[in-house]
């Protein structure tokens, strides 16, 4: 039962035991005490006053040491990436380099930000274009803080506030894109359109924050309509592919085709020339045989026949001779002949044979027997009677 309960001996711990109210102890009294105790620890059975002396010593040891931790307490190191923001009585009073600092305690605070690491936030979630589709994106913005001061105390909190930054800015441009472009061609368009919308609602709180990039990590459709989507972007893939190597191809075939036409051009060309210069060449040959025709045209018309009956037989190797009123045909195997003539060393009895033969065709004299050696060549080549 409690002391002040109803029905209890009503033991108040404040009166004493002539049941007199003293009330609560004195800290005067409490703090004598003390001291009092530390002048007996100190002198032993000394009086009062040489106690309090010695008790004043003890404090000043104790105040020593506390002003010795609270010197050592203010050792701080801002590291190489880092700025130290110092306030003093919590008010902005100047930056601090990195290396070992000392600071009064309780007096100055330093916060240290990071001004060299490149920090990331991503954003994602479901939203709505602007030909009405539902489509989920997911941005992340990487930055930098380039004024510490002002990336501590411009805002309450500064990641989320560019995080509420970054949502606004995705949300305002995919509400103005269309699915189409969001999930294919048009990420690339989109992703500077968030870069330059971000900065336009971040500069005026002048956070002290520099956006460094904007990575466009991923963009789906609903789950219900995903495959159609999947195939259309497959075709638009193959599309592309396609176009690329029909580039490919024109770019190898097109060079190849002009060469071509250029070298039909050229063949062209030397071919008109040389038939320009062999009709020249015939007309100017014709020209200095004409006052020879006129002065003797049956025997300028006979040698022209010989040599063009010479010029025809120039390209063949096989000549079949009818012999007149003999009714056998004779077949001469010129290409053997040729071959044994070699320039200069034909046999004479090969070079008599293609004259007679020659004579017998120009004079148009008929022969009941052909020459010896032509006897000779047609036995052993043998005669067909008609």
């Amino acid at each position: 039962m409690a002391w002040n309960e109803p029905g209890g001996k009503n033991n108040d711990p404040w009166k004493n035991k002539g049941g007199r109210d003293q009330g609560p102890p004195d800290l005067d009294d409490i703090f004598k005490n003390i001291a009092g105790k530390f002048g007996k620890k100190g002198g032993g059975n000394g009086s009062s006053s040489g106690g309090f002396g010695i008790g004043g010593i003890g404090i000043s040891v104790i105040a020593g040491l506390l002003i010795v931790v609270w010197f050592i307490s203010g050792f701080y190191t801002i590291r190489e990436a880092e700025r130290g923001v110092v306030l003093r009585f919590g008010e902005f009073n100047q930056f601090v380099d990195p290396g070992l600092r000392w600071k009064p305690t309780f007096i100055d605070s330093v916060i240290p930000v990071n001004v060299q690491s490149i920090k990331s936030m991503s954003s994602d979630g479901s939203m709505l274009t602007e030909d009405e589709n539902v489509v989920g994106v997911e941005m992340e913005v990487q930055y930098r803080i380039v004024e510490p001061y002002k990336y501590t105390f411009a805002v309450t909190d500064p990641t989320q506030s560019l995080n509420q930054a970054l949502n606004s800015a995705i949300r305002y441009v995919v509400g103005h894109s269309k699915m189409d472009d969001i999930l294919t061609s048009g990420r690339e368009v989109a992703r500077q359109q968030v870069w330059e919308e971000l900065e336009a609602i971040v500069e005026p709180y002048d956070m002290g924050l520099s956006i460094v990039d904007i990575n466009f990590k991923d963009a789906r459709p609903p789950n219900a309509v995903r495959e159609a989507f999947d195939d259309a972007i497959a075709a638009q893939e193959d599309e592309q592919r396609f176009i690329r190597e029909a580039e490919a191809y024109a770019r190898e075939i097109e060079p190849r085709a002009r060469g071509q036409v250029n070298r039909m051009a050229e063949e062209a060309q030397a071919y008109k020339e040389r038939v320009t210069l062999e009709a020249q060449g015939e007309v100017a040959r014709f020209s200095e045989l004409l006052p020879q025709y006129v002065a003797a045209p049956e025997v300028t018309r006979q040698r022209i026949y010989l040599e063009t009956m010479e010029q025809v037989y120039s390209n063949t190797s096989k000549i079949m001779v009818d012999n007149q009123g003999s009714g056998n045909m004779m077949y001469l195997p010129l290409d053997k002949i040729l071959e044994r003539q070699s320039g200069s060393n034909a046999p004479p009895s090969s070079r008599s044979t293609i004259e007679g033969l020659r004579e017998n065709n120009v004079t148009g004299q008929s022969s009941n027997s052909a020459p010896t050696s032509l006897r000779g060549d047609s036995s052993r080549t043998g005669r067909t009677n008609r």
